[in-house]
């Protein structure tokens, strides 16, 4: 409908060759990993040498300097085709940018050119079994004992968690009863004692996406891995970066729904019934023309909020309102596509049921669609 504006000779070329790794290096073993429930190690390295991993971090470390429309090539690329299973977008727009805006230089130059590279898989570690979205609600704490945080507590629903290398956790280093003054992000290298990984989650759905628990048993760090100048600035931290995250999510969900929508008129191009092919029936042409309609919609949302990422005029309400309803707008389309498929939609060798079981966590994590509704309400 609406020609897009956003991109430039420089990202479309880098779309034709994430495309062209899409391709060849994700999909033709995406089926095997959702098997083990998560992509192979060599993935990342591999990405890491095309530069498909923490484009936005500026070269001196290990990035390439790019804005996030790269990473939004990326991210709609993966979308358009189901491969839900690499989280590089948590790996490169969230843990990487946590390092950047909030880490030391002794950090930065540690950690930023290895997950650059591949070499190192980054997560961040929010939530805890019975938080949920209330993040000032969480139990696991860091105590100090010397130069030391001695950390303890679980984590769970942790993207990347298997693999990962270096986590972002979320801890209380206070008790003023305050709840948000009391929270701080610490790095946990992977390799700690009484650090340990659960088996990876059984999802309904993004069953090659590893996710999984964390356990901190006491695992003692350094204080010199405090991401901050100091304690408690955790929360205005998260609070800072959430924006783009919950961006992030939206940029998914359209092209999940373009993706789906491009599925669903292939199918009923192909597919006939009564000896015509199903877009011939009415019916399916004005469903398919509603489907349209509300991705293009969606996309230009979507895009105008890039636009502010870009000036960095992102509001956290303009976020809020693009995951909430993006992420319904991918679940409706989906839906429609299973239904126009018939029989065959609930087939998992096809791409719209994928799409139908992995679409739906959209409006979970992130913060949930209600909490999203909480959000912009408090504008009104």
């Amino acid at each position: 409908m609406l020609p897009r504006t956003l991109f430039n000779s420089g990202h479309d070329e880098f779309r034709r060759m994430v495309r062209r790794f899409i391709d060849q290096e994700i999909m033709p073993h995406h089926a095997r990993w959702e098997e083990q429930q998560h992509i192979d190690r060599q993935v990342w390295n591999r990405a890491g040498e095309l530069g498909l991993l923490c484009m936005t971090i500026p070269e001196e470390y290990g990035g390439m300097g790019g804005d996030r429309l790269y990473s939004t090539v990326l991210m709609e690329e993966q979308s358009y085709v189901g491969a839900t299973g690499p989280g590089f977008a948590v790996h490169s727009d969230i843990v990487a940018n946590y390092i950047y805006n909030f880490g030391t230089q002794e950090q930065k130059h540690h950690w930023l050119p290895k997950m650059a590279s591949g070499e190192a898989v980054g997560a961040v570690a929010m939530t805890e079994p019975g938080t949920g979205s209330d993040l000032q609600s969480i139990k696991a704490k860091a105590v100090k004992e010397g130069d030391d945080y001695i950390i303890s507590g679980s984590k769970i629903f942790i993207t990347n968690g298997y693999l990962a290398d270096i986590i972002v956790v979320v801890v209380k280093t206070g008790n003023s009863g305050s709840g948000s003054k009391d929270l701080s992000l610490v790095l946990v290298e992977a390799g700690r004692e009484g650090f340990s990984k659960a088996k990876p989650l059984h999802k309904v759905g993004m069953k090659a996406q590893d996710t999984c628990e964390l356990f901190f048993d006491n695992v003692r760090v350094p204080q010199s891995n405090l991401l901050g100048s100091e304690e408690g600035r955790g929360f205005s931290q998260l609070m800072q970066e959430l924006a783009w995250e919950r961006l992030i999510i939206a940029i998914l969900s359209v092209a999940t729904a373009q993706g789906a929508y491009d599925a669903t008129l292939a199918y009923t191009q192909d597919r006939r019934v009564f000896g015509q092919p199903v877009v011939a029936y009415q019916n399916t042409r004005f469903k398919l023309a509603e489907m349209k309609t509300e991705i293009a919609v969606g996309q230009q949302f979507v895009d105008r909020c890039l636009e502010l990422v870009l000036k960095g005029e992102l509001t956290q309400e303009a976020a809020a309102a693009a995951k909430l309803w993006t992420s319904e707008l991918a679940c409706r389309v989906v839906d429609e596509g299973v239904q126009l498929h018939g029989g065959y939609g609930y087939m998992l060798e096809y791409p719209i049921a994928r799409a139908y079981i992995d679409s739906r966590a959209g409006r979970i994590y992130g913060g949930t669609n209600e909490i999203m509704k909480e959000l912009i309400a408090r504008s009104l």
